[in-house]
């Protein structure tokens, strides 16, 4: 009879359109639209090839040459340096061949026509070399002896900061969304943890009733449907995944059999929180729906789907919430795949999905076999 229930359940919910809308259509269409807008994105912010900029030199300046050359010159260099006239400048910075103008007179000085990332590096760059040249000049006009010893110490760059680097994972800042969209897609499995309840309680559907009134041990049904709904949202997830790294490019890092594991550990989370938020009271399927709905987008919010910092400002005011919340839990499984080299932090959000699955549908189990109804 068990297996006879898991069979019938899998075929209603592979014959649900609402179901397979939510669970494979919309995340897909989802999906595509974070490729569209964050597919290019970091490579464009850390765009290393040289800042094309034209320099105008209207007085022998012997330290601005020097720090030009230091940082121009080669393929990855910081700028790609034009000497040329006052008037031949302007005309390459109107027609946007370089990106600025700097003039080395009396006192360097920067020309942009507009802003963006490059002018304002190229403003920190001149404000950076007035600075030096001001402790350079105040050091020879005290005592020349100094001049070599600052200059020196301006050019030496010392940092507290050892770079460790963990894994070969990506570093894209932006594939965060792509984590939450996984995650989001896991919590979906609560719109079949509602089925569960829909079909299995007597005042919420027909066939509930009927169920209801079966000899069948009732336990053994909902189990039946527990695995059934487990092994629909592992096909989803396994075609999220897919979808993502296959079709749209998204690099999630080299242990891609893990990251399948645990998005599909965190989709069957997904369908028992459902099953125990809808075991929850007496009220309508449609209001159940909604109030579900409205749990998990309230916590993929949280989780960073929508504001990409989210979870940090919650680490910042609330560390115990992310431990607690099954979207950043879920998240923060891949995160941990793409940025440690390590397990443990990965085993440890991994049992954290197991308990919550087991406290999910044991709550659920018992909310929903302790309803009584006067009259069916």
């Amino acid at each position: 009879m068990f297996f006879h229930d898991l069979k019938y359940f899998i075929k209603c919910g592979l014959r649900s359109q609402d179901l397979m809308f939510w669970l494979i259509l919309f995340p897909i269409a989802l999906g595509g639209f974070f490729k569209v807008a964050f597919g290019d994105l970091y490579s464009q912010i850390t765009d290393t090839s040289p800042i094309p900029v034209a320099v105008v030199s209207e007085k022998e300046n012997q330290i601005f040459s020097s720090a030009l050359e230091s940082v121009s010159g080669s393929d990855d260099s910081f700028l790609d340096v034009t000497f040329t006239d006052r008037d031949t400048a302007a005309g390459l910075l109107k027609d946007g061949k370089v990106t600025g103008v700097i003039s080395s007179g009396d006192k360097v000085s920067l020309t942009v026509a507009e802003n963006g990332l490059e002018q304002t590096m190229l403003k920190e760059f001149v404000e950076r070399f007035r600075l030096n040249e001001k402790v350079i000049s105040d050091a020879a006009s005290s005592d020349p002896t100094k001049i070599q010893q600052a200059v020196s110490a301006l050019s030496s760059e010392i940092s507290p900061v050892k770079n460790v680097k963990a894994i070969n994972g990506n570093s894209d800042v932006f594939v965060q969304y792509f984590y939450n969209l996984i995650a989001m897609t896991a919590l979906y499995g609560t719109m079949l943890g509602l089925k569960i309840c829909v079909e299995n309680q007597a005042d919420l559907s027909p066939l509930g009733a009927r169920k209801c009134c079966s000899p069948v041990p009732k336990i053994k049904g909902l189990s039946a449907a527990l695995c059934g709904c487990f092994i629909l949202q592992t096909l989803c997830m396994v075609i999220c995944v897919t979808y993502l790294v296959f079709i749209l490019k998204i690099d999630l890092g080299n242990r891609l059999a893990l990251v399948y594991l645990a998005s599909i550990a965190g989709g069957i989370t997904g369908v028992a929180m459902g099953f125990f938020v809808s075991s929850i009271g007496s009220i309508s399927e449609r209001m159940k729906s909604g109030i579900t709905l409205g749990v998990v987008m309230f916590l993929c919010f949280l989780s960073g789907l929508m504001v990409g910092n989210m979870k940090g400002v919650i680490a910042e005011k609330a560390p115990w919430f992310n431990k607690i919340n099954p979207a950043a839990v879920i998240s923060d499984c891949i995160y941990c795949l793409n940025f440690y080299s390590d397990y443990r932090r990965f085993i440890t959000k991994m049992l954290t999905l197991a308990a919550m699955t087991l406290i999910f549908s044991a709550l659920g189990i018992f909310m929903t076999r302790r309803k009584k109804y006067a009259s069916l």
